[in-house]
């Protein structure tokens, strides 16, 4: 997701880089844009120098963080922000991560990195509840899986007794 610095958007438009410029997509959100086969009609050209880049997924559906025994928790999907937003809690720190975004029918439709931020200060579930740096760029499933992870392992035990909509996010 980019928005041209000048009008500045809000949401912004799902893009495809393609060396110095950002293509914009004939897609609302990146979840669209999976959900249509990522088979789209492209628009205007920007130079990259002239955007401001998004979080690739603003409002995911879900956001399942994977540890290392292959369970995982919820993370709240209102607190995503893009990679220049800072979270507000003072001395937070950041855990980088890798996010699988789900596509059509339940697949990978891409991969693009994650920070969590925790703050050990605070108490409880709180202390993973108020950031997750999302983006900026999106590598597509064709395009291959980061390695040293059975993503398709995590998918079906997330998928299991539920249905994946397009946006989720499996973390690892």
């Amino acid at each position: 997701m980019f928005s041209p610095r000048e009008p500045l958007l809000e949401r912004g438009w799902p893009g495809r880089i393609d060396g110095d410029v950002v293509v914009q997509l004939a897609a609302q959100t990146l979840q669209a844009f999976f959900t249509g086969g990522g088979q789209v009609r492209e628009h205007a050209e920007y130079p990259l120098t002239g955007v401001v880049f998004r979080a690739p997924v603003l409002h995911p559906p879900s956001v399942r963080i994977f540890d290392d025994t292959g369970d995982f928790a919820f993370a709240n999907p209102a607190a995503i922000r893009a990679v220049d937003e800072k979270p507000s809690v003072p001395g937070a720190q950041q855990v980088e991560r890798v996010a699988a975004i789900i596509g059509a029918d339940g697949a990978i439709g891409g991969f693009t990195p994650l920070v969590e931020w925790v703050a050990p200060q605070l108490d409880g579930a709180k202390r993973r509840d108020f950031a997750l740096t999302l983006g900026p760029v999106v590598t597509t499933a064709d395009e291959g899986a980061p390695p040293g992870v059975d993503w398709d392992r995590l998918v079906a035990h997330a998928a299991e007794n539920t249905t994946l909509y397009p946006g989720d996010l499996i973390v690892r």
